[in-house]
């Protein structure tokens, strides 16, 4: 028996006054979408069903490289509606489990527990206590504590209103009761839709049994309706993933201050300062200290580095004991071997720097390849680019590179040679050489200066 994954993804989405799809809108840097179906890829057996309608080309290019089957649904005339978009590509024999959109939060560990409440050709339900259940369909049970029905506010009596277990939205079910039930769907409401949540009254008239269960955590099953719900969520998965990294191993100087927009992993001891962001696939060795409002996205930062405060590391790899920063830029491909150090306002662009190699402040370093143990000056740069092509410069081991110097590439520095400042080089300086390319420096006397008119 497979597993159907119904995401219902079709609303516009109003209320976010924003032409971008409501389930595009991004959380913690991905698509809220993409965070549903994350948590129900990892379950067993799965195939993705994404009922969609506003903005349907722009929700399937954003998921073109995701084994998903679409189904339109070109009216919005409710959840019971579009889940019978999807049936059609779905087999009697399977499981279906019906997810949202916007509801982005939720755990497989949850869906997982959700999914063991079908046993016996059950339905299972998830559903919340909800101290302000406004706006909430009521879970209505009898004298037994039995699910009867869901009603939804707008048709709830004062009574029913007082229930504080709400609907969720969230449930399981035989794709072969669906079939059943679903063309037995009226619209006859204060709603004039199609609600999906009608079906409990007809597996109730049935006999079929109503499971029911709540998830640990209340945000699993929040949904958006606006970006203020949008930022509420995006605070409470960081407060959840700064957690996590804190039982990893990970001090946070303050753990309402991070964001990490993908994957972070750490090792022991890392100590990370406040404001920084972490971007993609980031992982932090034993030690590592990042300084505060720092950006790494898709980096390797190796055991007991520091990187400073106010640096931005982007596809960039940096082997252990290295220092970065302060207002440092490594940008892709920049790769720091071990003990090397790029200072306060430096940026480095596909280049290797050497073990122990230096390149304090003030300096560009693209396309090159820095030996190990070499000191670059302040406000040296390498003249890479042509205007049509990029070219390569190479430094030996043990070189010296004079402050404000220009490497004019292609062009190659030799080991242990030696560069005077100011120098504009422009071709090859042999091993242990002194190269000095600046023009001769000439004393006026009684040099007059320039008077205002």
């Amino acid at each position: 028996m497979a597993l159907a994954v119904v995401t219902l993804a079709a609303g516009k989405g109003s209320r976010m006054k924003s032409d971008l799809p409501k389930v595009l809108h991004p959380l913690a840097g991905r698509p809220m979408l993409a965070h549903v179906l994350d948590a129900a890829r990892a379950l067993p057996d799965a195939r993705q069903h994404v009922v969609i309608g506003h903005g349907a080309e722009a929700v399937k290019a954003s998921f073109a490289d995701d084994s998903i089957l679409w189904a339109e649904q070109t009216e919005q005339l409710g959840t019971g509606h579009a889940v019978a978009q999807a049936m059609p590509a779905i087999k009697a024999s399977d499981t279906v489990l019906v997810l949202y959109g916007d509801v982005p939060l939720l755990q497989t560990d949850t869906l997982r527990q959700l999914l063991q409440q079908t046993a016996g050709d059950a339905l299972a339900l998830l559903t919340v206590e909800l101290a302000d259940p406004t706006g909430y369909g009521r879970i209505v049970r009898n004298g037994s504590g039995l699910i009867e029905a869901i009603v939804e506010h707008k048709d709830a009596n004062e009574e029913q209103r007082r229930i504080s277990e709400v609907n969720t939205g969230i449930l399981a079910v035989s794709a072969a009761h669906l079939a059943r039930w679903l063309p037995q769907l009226s619209a006859a409401n204060a709603q004039g839709e199609y609600y999906l949540t009608d079906i409990i009254a007809m597996a109730v008239d049935e006999g079929i049994r109503v499971n029911s269960m709540q998830p640990q955590h209340s945000d699993e099953v929040q949904g958006v309706n606006d970006r203020l719900q949008l930022a509420q969520l995006e605070r409470s998965l960081q407060r959840r993933r700064a957690e996590q990294l804190m039982r990893d191993g990970a001090t946070l100087a303050d753990p309402a201050r991070i964001d990490i927009r993908g994957h972070l992993s750490v090792g022991t001891d890392v100590h990370i300062d406040v404001g920084c962001v972490f971007e993609g696939d980031v992982s932090l060795g034993d030690g590592v200290r990042i300084g505060p409002n720092c950006v790494l996205r898709d980096v390797h930062v190796g055991a007991n580095s520091q990187i400073e405060a106010f640096s931005l590391l982007q596809q960039a790899h940096v082997a252990e004991q290295c220092s970065v920063g302060p207002y440092a830029r490594l940008r892709p491909g920049a790769e720091l071997a071990p003990g090397a150090k790029v200072g306060n306002f430096c940026e480095v662009k596909k280049a290797h720097i050497g073990a122990g190699a230096k390149v304090n402040h003030l300096s560009y370093i693209g396309d090159a390849q820095v030996g190990e143990r070499v000191n670059i000056g302040a406000g040296t740069i390498t003249c890479n680019y042509d205007g049509v092509n990029k070219h390569r410069t190479e430094i030996g081991n043990d070189a010296f590179i004079g402050s404000n110097t220009a490497l004019v590439a292609p062009v190659s520095i030799g080991q242990g040679a030696t560069v005077g400042a100011g120098s504009v080089v422009t071709k090859a300086v042999e091993d242990e050489q002194l190269a000095i390319g600046r023009a001769k420096q000439r004393n006026i006397d009684h040099w007059q200066r320039p008077e205002k008119k």
